[in-house]
Formats: structure tokens, C-alpha cells, sequence
């Protein structure tokens, strides 16, 4: 896979050693049980796959390379170019400029952009609507397109199904800017509805059969669907996709409902699945599943509690959240300084605010602790959320002589 070349203070050598040395035992990635740092009282358990993918990096490169290709021109990001403030920041601090919020919402007149401008599309892609407006102020968005690979598969899926007469149901959250640009994209090849989770697709599925008046559709899916959309032909043959950092299992049991309920509706066997339900495959990336995977194989493991890292905005992140609280407790923490000894700040996704919980750590005893982070969490800041607990817990002499024999081995393996 090819390596990118992303600022050094987003790297770890603690935690690009203990990847490096988890590849080499296992290439072809089926070992998902976690990795153990025992320091003194403190064992922290870390996920086999977290932090920055594929997309993330291509992205990170792009935007910086941006900048120092353009001195002395005007940058901007169409919005954050991923859900993670610190790595917004520094392009901030860089002089880059956002055009939109994560809603979509301008933040400044377009009018007052030149075409000797750069704008550097997100991650997560963009409207054709938003590309098509750019090209009229005479900026070329692709110049600098950090869309990821496998945000564009979906939409390569999308109009393949589409342009094959199926109308497309997105899984994803309906506000996110990727499910925006999915949404943008598919609608121009097929008809296309958005269905958040589970019980949207239930409720999708009384349109289907009838169960519900195809007039009451346009008031439920309000702002999910696509101009001229008609319950009643355009639901007789659908395809599912996805926003790729939704939860794996839920977006596969979607795929199933839908698929379950087209096939007693229309009395459909094996040969004749294809008249009404399109094979779509999963969509999902890569990164999403390793890095659900990894949690699944970390919460096998005993443990007090459970820390996610990454930004509050961060979908792939929040969903990593959900998991891990099935099994224990919590907490959804931005960086180090949101730990303290006697208390704890952290994201509460059910109320959708930050709140503060004391006596989150046991004063005395042993104390296993799971890790893990989201897709666009930087190592870096993975590596200080360790060393703030080894502090908090008074291991830091140990976590240095762990992390010193970790980076004898990677040397000793590279010599």
C-alpha cells in the first residue's frame, strides 16, 4: 500500500513500532485480538487497528502539499478536511481558510473568491452542485481533490445500480457531508432515499409493501429523497449503499432486512432476486472494518473501562463508541487534557454534549484500561493519551521501559 508522506508531529515511534511489529506477524490482517502494554498496576490494551487510514493520509498529504505549492496564494478548505480539530487547526494555522461548516452552511460570500484562488476538496468528497458552483467562480475543484478512494467506490456502485433501473438506498446520516455528496452523486443516475438506521429501513419497508400511504412518505423521509421521488414505482426495485463509516453490522443486517422483505413481497426466489433487489456488496471501507473488528477483539479482553480518541464530529469514531459501551464503560475523549486524576471530560453521544464524569479511575489495585481510536486520530495524539495515564497512575517509568524495548525490536528488525 503506498505510503504517504504527512507531517512528523502526527506520528508516534511507540505506536508506529507496535503496528510495524503486528504487520510482520500478521500481513494478511485476521488476528484482531489486541495489543497488551503491561506498566506496573496500569495495563492499557490497545485495539489491533486504529488511527489514520488510507484516506486520512491521502488527504493530509494533499492539503499540506497545497500549501507549499502555493505561496503567497489564497487557500481554503471547502469544509474540514476530516473530523479531527487538531489536524484542522494546523492548515488553519497555516493560513488555510473554510468556505462551509459540516452542515453544508456557507461561512463566508463565495462572491469574493478568484480563480487564482485553491480550494481543496474534504475527504469526504463534495456535491456536484458545490463542484459545479466552484467551476463558475473559475476554480478547478479537483486540483486539489482529497476525496477518499473508497467514498468514490460507493459512488462508482451507485451509478452502476442506478444506470441498471434500481433506486439507491443510502445508509448513512443524513446531514454528513459524505452522505450529502453520495446523495448528490447517485441522485444524478437513479432515484435515491436515505435511511439513518435500522428503524427508518422498517419504516422504509411499509412504503414498500403498502402497509403505509405512499402520500405519507413525502412528510417521513422529508430531506432524504430525491426530487420526483414516487413510493410507489421507484420502490419496487432498490439496491443498498452506504456512507462508508457506518457500523459494518448494521449496515449488512439493513442490506439483509430489505433484501427479506423484496423477496416476500414480490415471492422471489434465488434466480429472480435480481428483478427487484440489486447485488450491491459492501461498501464499507477497509479502515472501518479493521477498525470494528479490532474493537470486537479488544472487548474480549476483561477490562475497567474503555477510552475512544477522536473528534466529536467523527462518525466512524462515534460508532467505535457504540460498540464499546454494549460491554463496559466509555469514555469519547478529543486529546490528553480532557484526562484528570480525579475526573474525566468526555462526549456524550446520547445527549450529544460534553460532559464531566469524577471517579472514573479506581484509586487502588490494578487497572486495565481499552484503547482505541478513531480513523482520523492522529498516532501522536494516541501515544499522549498513554502517557497522560501512566502519569495519572504514576507508571511512567514503566511505559518508557515498554516503549523503549518496542523500538529495540523495531530496530533490531530493520538492521
Amino acid at each position: 500500500m503506498k505510503t504517504f508522506q504527512i507531517p512528523s508531529q502526527y506520528r508516534s515511534p511507540l505506536i508506529s513500532a507496535i503496528k510495524a511489529a503486528r504487520k510482520a506477524a500478521d500481513r494478511l490482517k485476521k488476528d484482531f485480538t489486541p495489543t497488551h502494554l503491561s506498566l506496573g498496576r496500569l495495563e492499557l490494551i490497545l485495539a489491533r487497528h486504529f488511527g489514520f487510514c488510507y484516506g486520512v493520509e491521502n488527504a493530509i498529504e494533499i492539503a499540506f502539499r497545497a500549501v507549499e505549492e502555493n505561496p503567497g496564494k489564497r487557500i481554503f478548505l471547502l469544509s474540514e478536511m476530516i473530523h479531527n480539530p487538531g489536524v484542522n487547526t494546523d492548515l488553519k494555522d497555516r493560513g488555510v481558510r473554510f468556505l462551509m461548516d459540516t452542515k453544508g452552511n456557507k461561512i463566508m460570500d463565495w462572491q469574493e473568491l478568484k480563480p487564482e484562488d485553491v480550494v481543496v476538496i474534504p475527504a469526504f468528497g463534495t456535491t456536484l452542485e458545490l463542484a459545479a458552483e466552484l467551476r463558475s467562480l473559475g476554480i478547478e475543484p479537483t486540483q486539489y481533490e482529497t476525496t477518499c478512494p473508497f467514498v468514490e467506490k460507493v459512488w462508482n456502485r451507485a451509478e452502476k445500480i442506478g444506470r441498471e433501473g434500481y433506486t439507491l438506498v443510502v445508509h448513512g446520516k443524513p446531514k454528513h457531508e459524505e452522505t450529502r455528496a453520495t446523495f448528490s452523486h447517485s441522485s444524478a443516475f437513479a432515484k435515491t432515499v436515505v435511511v439513518k438506521d435500522m428503524a427508518e429501513s422498517e419504516h422504509l419497508a411499509k412504503f414498500i409493501t403498502g402497509a403505509l400511504p405512499p402520500e405519507r412518505f413525502f412528510q417521513d423521509f422529508e430531506g432524504q429523497y430525491t426530487p420526483g421521488f414516487n413510493p410507489v414505482t421507484d420502490l419496487r426495485r432498490i439496491g443498498v449503499v452506504n456512507q462508508t463509516t457506518m457500523l459494518a453490522s448494521e449496515t449488512q443486517g439493513i442490506s439483509d432486512y430489505l433484501k427479506e422483505v423484496m423477496i416476500a413481497h414480490y415471492q422471489l426466489n434465488p434466480q429472480t432476486l435480481h428483478l427487484h433487489f440489486a447485488d450491491t456488496r459492501d461498501t464499507l471501507c477497509y479502515a472501518t472494518n479493521d477498525n470494528q473488528s479490532a474493537v470486537q477483539g479488544m472487548l474480549s479482553e476483561k477490562a475497567d473501562l474503555a477510552i475512544v480518541i477522536g473528534g466529536y464530529n467523527s462518525s466512524n469514531t462515534s460508532h467505535l463508541v457504540e460498540l464499546c459501551e454494549e460491554k463496559l464503560p466509555t469514555y469519547f475523549i478529543r486529546d490528553e487534557d480532557c484526562l484528570q486524576l480525579d475526573q474525566i471530560r468526555h462526549f456524550d453521544l446520547h445527549t450529544g454534549m460534553e460532559t464531566v464524569t469524577e471517579g472514573y479511575l479506581p484509586a487502588t489495585g490494578s487497572l486495565k484500561i481499552l484503547v482505541t481510536s478513531g480513523a482520523s486520530c492522529p498516532d501522536a495524539l494516541v501515544e499522549r493519551v498513554l502517557v497522560r495515564l501512566a502519569e495519572l497512575t504514576g507508571n511512567e517509568a514503566f511505559l518508557e521501559a515498554t516503549a523503549a524495548r518496542w523500538l529495540q525490536e523495531l530496530a533490531t528488525e530493520n538492521s
